[in-house]
């Protein structure tokens, strides 16, 4: 294990959900607990065993780490491990502190040129790398990203990056749309109150095709079905965005057409690709950070989340350091 004198950490719809409702789905907080799993930090001192890391190492933080190697670690699936440890998910505390103590295996040396926040969006950044893989992007793919919250965006950045021709984002927000564009976006639909399928013929309108891949990454129920109706035949739809347990969904519509439904779950083996992407400047994560806080003024951090302002809300952990 390594201790780590913590630097930024990004504030997640999950952190705000738990403090707001106690529960997402099985995962009930039954005591205080704290929050935050996106962050970077510096190294203070590391366990015995520890050859990777140092003393004064800048490293970003995977916030899940397998207690045990069980048959989801041996394939290379640790994400699907039942004991994992995963950083404010009840009853695991986060890391939204000032110090913090994590396993060294799961800590990852930034480069001089990939800086503190870049560091903590890694996370955010993993919940794409991890669902486009899923859903097979590829080049000259066609994708649809429902929802251009952070997690539409970075599937929007990681989609471009694999090789997607055309990217075409729904939401309802038009400031959210425009943000879309500004990170590559090539089509945005605004969403009002059109029906499902209306939203479906739309998407297949601004592509000139069916889109063979949606990420689908709002949970709502009609946004789901919209995916179902907009996947070309023979395609995916990748299910990222979390909502109710139960959802009523056109299935036969899928079935008969072999549209591949799948889901994920976080991420695994994706540290190692995000902090290559971003020390090679082949991605550019930093138009995502929005505000600002220091950890003191915690609460009007999630407050801000909480009303849907700017995109990502960065947490700032060490009082010593000055840099912006």
């Amino acid at each position: 294990e390594v201790l780590l004198r913590m630097h930024s950490v990004g504030i997640c719809g999950s952190d705000v959900h738990y403090w707001q409702h106690g529960r997402i789905g099985d995962f009930v907080v039954k005591s205080p607990m704290v929050l935050g799993h996106e962050a970077s930090g510096t190294v203070v001192k590391v366990g015995s065993g520890v050859t990777h890391l140092k003393p004064g190492d800048r490293v970003a933080i995977e916030p899940g780490v397998p207690r045990e190697m069980d048959e989801f670690c041996k394939t290379g699936r640790y994400n699907l491990s039942p004991t994992l440890f995963f950083c404010a998910t009840p009853p695991d505390d986060g890391n939204l502190c000032r110090y913090y103590k994590h396993g060294a295996s799961y800590c990852y040396k930034l480069p001089d040129n990939v800086t503190f926040e870049e560091g903590a969006l890694i996370e955010p950044l993993s919940v794409g790398i991890h669902a486009c893989k899923r859903a097979g992007v590829t080049l000259g793919s066609k994708v649809f990203v429902s929802g251009s919250g952070p997690i539409g965006l970075v599937n929007v950045i990681v989609a471009k990056m694999m090789g997607a021709a055309a990217v075409v984002v729904a939401d309802l927000s038009a400031s959210r749309l425009q943000k879309a564009k500004e990170i590559g976006a090539d089509f945005t639909i605004q969403v009002k109150n059109e029906t499902p399928q209306e939203v479906a013929s739309k998407v297949e309108s601004v592509l000139g095709c069916m889109p063979e891949i949606t990420v689908e990454c709002t949970g709502v129920q009609a946004c789901i079905q919209a995916g179902i109706y907009a996947t070309r035949s023979g395609g995916t739809l990748v299910l990222v965005g979390l909502g109710p347990e139960m959802v009523t969904v056109p299935i036969v519509n899928a079935a008969v057409r072999e549209v591949d439904i799948r889901g994920i779950f976080r991420y695994c083996n994706t540290w190692p690709v995000a902090i290559a992407l971003l020390a090679s400047k082949r991605i550019n994560v930093k138009p995502l950070v929005t505000h600002r806080f220091p950890l003191e003024k915690a609460l009007e951090a999630f407050e801000t989340t909480k009303r849907g302002e700017g995109i990502k809300v960065m947490l700032k952990c060490d009082p010593t350091d000055q840099s912006p």
